[in-house]
């Protein structure tokens, strides 16, 4: 049925090792390799494995409930548990310690929890190691945010002077009809004034 699927799904055991799934470490550093569980069921004797290049062993620990902190059951001596499971976040992350270049491959973060049905899920995380770091370039996303930036600034710049130029033209226009029609006006006037004294002259004696 659809509702006991949706159900299900809400149920379902969930195994992530963070927004990106790959890490780079540099050659005898120690580097962290992260891990998170969730369940809204709750958990019980839950069993967790990292694994290296899917078959080699480097840590295995089991949680009784959330109320504790995982038992070690096995470990490689490089490999150091460093999560919590009693806090809000299940967190079975773990330290790579003294890092050599044979260490870059794949580690997988294995769950097994007999309390939802003996429910497993994992997530992969890659190791990449380095002699040395490099720094990042950013010269050409600078450069890129730089004209951009200043594209819009033109455009903003040109908007305004458009805004204020049509206002001035508008100005202009709006002061031009005005004195056309005072001329007008005065012309009438002028023309009315000289016609009536026209008018008032007696017509000359024979």
């Amino acid at each position: 049925l659809p509702g006991l699927h949706i159900f299900a799904i809400a149920l379902a055991l969930e195994v992530s090792v963070g927004k990106t799934n790959t890490v780079t470490a540099l050659n005898n550093s120690n580097i962290l390799l992260p891990c998170t569980f969730s369940t809204c069921i709750g958990f019980q004797d839950l069993v967790f494995t990292w694994y290296f290049n899917s078959t080699e062993l480097i840590y295995r620990g089991k949680i009784k409930n959330k109320a504790t902190e995982p038992t070690l059951i096995w470990h490689n001596p490089r490999v150091e548990f460093v999560g919590s499971t009693t806090k809000k976040d299940q967190n079975i992350s773990i330290v790579l310690n003294n890092v050599e270049f044979s260490d870059a491959g794949k580690y997988t973060c294995h769950v097994k929890n007999p309390k939802e049905r003996n429910a497993q899920h994992n997530a992969t995380i890659f190791l990449t190691v380095v002699h040395k770091m490099v720094e990042t370039d950013n010269t050409v996303t600078l450069i890129i945010v730089g004209v951009v930036g200043g594209l819009i600034g033109l455009l903003i710049l040109f908007m305004l002077i458009k805004r204020v130029v049509l206002f001035i033209i508008k100005k202009t226009q709006d002061g031009k009809k005005e004195c056309l029609v005072s001329s007008s006006g005065n012309d009438n006037t002028e023309n009315g004034l000289a016609g009536s004294k026209a008018e008032q002259k007696a017509p000359p004696k024979a």
